[in-house]
């Protein structure tokens, strides 16, 4: 045994068995992830069924079944509920009921005891709308102008063409006022800001003045044009509607205009709701959000994440290198250089908060306030840099990411064997090129390795960000079509702080629920693309050079 224990395979075993549980628990947490994000979009089945109140009513309940749990019967009976049984615990389910604006109460549990039979007619509907979250109902006709054009068997195939027709309005309006509205108000801020900064240079002439006037006169003609055309569009969006008999008997009109999706999820087969399972997917990806982050996409924080990722790498990386040099190339090796190797790796350690706070008072208050002053005094007071924005939580983050990346480029450099860089100078090169054409490259997967690193922290960061630029909603993209196109001094959505406000500041946390764990997994899967992007190009560099490492 001891002969055993001496040769080290125990602690061979040992390594090998938590490595195996640390990918195990990896995978399981993964799977769960998944397993309860991507099941939200599945089109759920919509069930009817009655329901004893604690006054001994009977009232009719219609929804879709989201959970089940096992509770004492002694709770159920301190919250008034009356149950028939004797055994010690009673099933209930959580039902979504829908119909906020109607109810008022979203999602609520019912004693499984105290339901009746749990039926799906085929002719109930799921309607999701742009405000108040999803409708359910039996549908009962179709309406024009307030006039019933389609009732009964009819009503469903008049509805699902004139909800694409209503889709397409709503599309229409959206792009109207995102795009050629935001166009105009754009061109009409830098009007503005032209006045103001003749105004500030003296130069505002009256052929200027007029100039102006003439070209704010254009701009308010074609604001005014856009306006009648999105009247138009409204007008024509709220043309129809639909009527639908919801669980207290009450037929209800809902506007079309209103109306993001419409679908029969009990009449559906398995292909059908595949297809829409797809469908539901793509918008989550590619969508806006709506509905206090609740409904909708992500896209916008998919995007802020990504560039914010870029925009840090970009900054860190040459800093990074170019410090490691320095203390592993040119300086010299004394008491100096291990405070400062000291200092370096103590700052990994320090909490992302306080990078955040630090970033908050020089970036933002500091510098962006001085950038103003001496740049954009026409914008004042109103910010233009001295606000949080995705330059300053970038450079934050690169400052949080700065000592992996060093850390890692001394190590690749301290890896180069010494007689390539004697046999590099022997040939005549100078130490800079030297270093340029042959210790670098040979680094350069090292230098990879802390990129990675840095990629890895910084993506999933919110505490810092949550100070110097991500917002709940982004009005607009960093990067559009309006020159300089990248706008640094913009605010951005994140995926991590999506992930937070979603799931601990929603106003609807059982709405909410299911984004979380799905917003989680787009997040994992952002960065694995990110990081095997960078670990893809470190192979390469690692093979590139192989042979110079046994020189």
């Amino acid at each position: 045994m001891r002969e055993w224990i001496k040769s080290g395979t125990p602690w061979i075993w040992m390594t090998a068995g938590a490595v195996a549980l640390c990918i195990v628990m990896v995978l399981g947490v993964l799977w769960m992830t998944a397993a309860r994000g991507l099941t939200h979009f599945w089109p759920k089945a919509v069930a009817e069924t009655t329901f004893t109140e604690r006054d001994g009513t009977r009232i009719r309940l219609i929804g879709e079944v989201r959970d089940r749990e096992e509770v004492s019967v002694k709770r159920l009976a301190d919250a008034g509920f009356k149950l028939d049984t004797t055994d010690a615990f009673a099933e209930r389910i959580l039902i979504k009921l829908g119909n906020r604006d109607l109810t008022g109460v979203d999602f609520r549990w019912f004693p499984v005891p105290l339901l009746g039979e749990l039926t799906y007619p085929r002719d109930l509907i799921t309607v999701e709308r742009h405000e108040w979250g999803n409708f359910y109902g039996h549908l009962k006709a179709v309406k024009e102008n307030g006039n019933v054009v389609a009732s009964g068997a009819d009503a469903w195939p008049a509805l699902v063409d004139r909800v694409e027709r209503a889709q397409r309005l709503f599309r229409e309006i959206y792009r109207i006022e995102k795009s050629d509205i935001g166009d105009v108000n754009y061109r009409i801020e830098q009007l503005r800001l032209e006045q103001r900064r003749a105004e500030l240079r003296g130069r505002l002439t009256d052929e200027l003045k007029a100039d102006l006037a003439a070209r704010r006169a254009k701009l308010d003609e074609q604001f005014a044009a856009l306006q009648t055309q999105l009247q138009t569009l409204r007008a024509d969006i709220a043309r129809d509607s639909l009527v639908a008999e919801v669980m207290d008997g009450r037929e209800v009109e809902v506007k079309l205009a209103l109306v993001a999706d419409v679908y029969q999820a009990n009449a559906m087969n398995v292909a059908q709701k595949a297809g829409h399972y797809v469908r539901k997917l793509v918008e989550f990806i590619v969508d806006d959000p709506r509905e206090a982050n609740t409904e909708g996409g992500i896209f916008p924080a998919i995007f802020g994440t990504v560039l914010m990722v870029l925009i840090m790498s970009v900054i860190v990386t040459p800093f990074g290198i170019m410090a490691a040099i320095y203390m592993r190339e040119y300086a010299k090796q004394g008491p100096l250089i291990r405070v400062i190797r000291i200092s370096v790796n103590n700052l990994a350690g320090v909490p992302s908060i306080v990078y955040g706070v630090f970033g908050l008072g020089f970036f933002v208050y500091f510098l962006g306030g001085n950038i103003d002053q001496l740049f954009f005094p026409e914008a004042l007071p109103a910010p233009t840099f001295g606000s949080p924005g995705i330059l300053w939580a970038s450079l934050t983050l690169a400052i949080l990411t700065l000592p992996v990346v060093i850390v890692s480029t001394e190590e690749g450099l301290a890896r180069v064997p010494r007689s390539v860089r004697e046999g590099s100078l022997a040939l005549g090169a100078t130490k800079a090129e030297t270093l340029w054409r042959t210790v670098l490259p040979m680094a350069s997967p090292a230098m990879m390795t802390g990129l990675i690193l840095a990629v890895a922290r910084a993506a999933g960061e919110v505490a810092p960000l949550m100070l110097v630029g991500v917002v709940k909603l982004a009005p607009a993209l960093p990067l559009d079509g309006y020159f300089p196109y990248l706008h640094l001094e913009r605010k951005f959505m994140h995926l991590g702080f999506h992930i937070y406000d979603v799931g601990f500041q929603s106003p609807n946390v059982e709405a909410a629920r299911p984004l979380v764990y799905a917003t989680a997994l787009l997040l994992v899967i952002v960065i694995m693309v990110l990081n095997l992007a960078a670990i893809s190009l470190r192979n390469r560099l690692r093979e590139k050079y192989r042979g110079l490492e046994t020189v």
